[in-house]
């Protein structure tokens, strides 16, 4: 499901550690609050309910030990029952991939038929990204949602449901149960005869932005993951939202879905990227995180002249090129800043040596 539009955000604060706060400069205008801001949603701030002793989150230690231990409690609500679109035939395959709650639904590249391993990238699509839509039909350039750059460069895709999503088994847990399921679509594109498993890749965009965000800091088994639009707090989309499906009061909760939370855990190549337009607060605030910790797998890209949305399409062509590049190479992958943001503000297309 992609993202129709955009919701206010607000910092944790010593809930976190003050992980996050945004330098004033940083901070949006109150008048007009843009994802990423300091300036409160039209929700309650979580209360300082989250007793000692009442399971209290170690910060201090990984994300997957802390998600080991850690009991959500989420609220009862109304299920997806939607059903899956079907793709047409020779695009995608419509498959279902074995996750810890069931099978869910999926979108995969069917085999080429070359005998060759392709590179491939796990997608996962805004606002409601725990179901999938119609990836497939063209998207305006200031707003393609689709990331189909990859696919158009040869790559093979895998846009997977997560729980709780067109209908399927389990409940949705707002970027917690879900990173399970990610991780479980990664195993099962790897299963195909036709991937390359040195070439895997994942991506996501605002709320998938997010949730690759803690993939990321869970395992190192991915070439590199590319974050558009995330957010650094996850209590910043609001009780409102739908996207917090549990009891909003608690920080634990908050905590153990918030990217910023974890930077530290990070091991694979990870480049986050947003317009200046866009949750620019949060992506500083990120960037702030990473420098202070000294992690230098992240890279971030903070854009100027383009926002949350016209940022994906130039930017995703240029990445899937470069992946191309990086696999015919055998190289690393490299993102140069200055040929990013000539992509990105220019839309030309980026000359690749040796390709079409």
């Amino acid at each position: 499901m992609l993202i129709v539009g955009f919701v206010a955000f607000y910092v944790l604060g010593k809930s976190a550690g003050n992980a996050g706060t945004a330098p004033a400069s940083a901070t949006n205008s109150t008048a007009n609050p843009t994802p990423g801001s300091s300036t409160p949603a039209n929700s309650p701030a979580p209360s300082a309910d989250s007793k000692p002793g009442s399971s209290l989150l170690r910060t201090d230690s990984t994300l997957v030990s802390a998600r080991s231990s850690f009991k959500t409690r989420l609220k009862s609500g109304p299920r997806d029952s939607s059903p899956v679109d079907v793709p047409p035939s020779g695009t995608f395959k419509l498959d279902q991939y074995d996750a810890p709650v069931g099978r869910l639904f999926a979108y995969v590249t069917p085999d080429p038929g070359d005998g060759k391993k392709h590179p491939a990238i796990i997608w996962i699509t805004g606002g409601d990204c725990n179901s999938i839509g119609e990836v497939w039909l063209p998207a305006p350039s200031e707003n393609d949602q689709t990331a189909a750059q990859y696919r158009q460069a040869g790559m093979v895709m895998m846009y997977p449901s997560l729980r709780g999503g067109n209908n399927n088994p389990g409940q949705k847990e707002g970027f917690l149960g879900e990173v399970d399921d990610v991780l479980a679509a990664a195993e099962y594109l790897l299963s195909k005869p036709y991937v390359d498993p040195e070439n895997l890749y994942l991506g996501g965009h605002s709320t998938g932005g997010t949730l690759v965000l803690l993939v990321a800091a869970s395992t190192n088994r991915f070439k590199a993951v590319f974050s558009f639009g995330p957010a650094d707090q996850v209590v910043g989309y609001g009780a409102d939202s739908g996207y917090l499906p549990y009891d909003f009061r608690n920080r634990e909760e908050h905590v153990i879905r918030s990217p910023i939370v974890w930077v530290e855990n990070i091991q694979s190549p990870v480049y986050v990227f947003e317009g200046g337009r866009g949750t620019a607060s949060a992506v500083t605030n990120l960037q702030g995180k990473s420098i202070s910790l000294k992690n230098r797998n992240l890279s971030f890209h903070l854009i100027q002249g383009t926002d949350h949305f016209r940022i994906l399409q130039p930017a995703n062509q240029y990445l899937a090129q470069a992946i191309q590049r990086s696999a015919d190479t055998r190289m690393p992958l490299e993102v140069s800043a200055d040929e990013l943001k000539r992509a990105v503000l220019g839309n030309q297309p980026v000359s690749v040596p040796g390709r079409s």
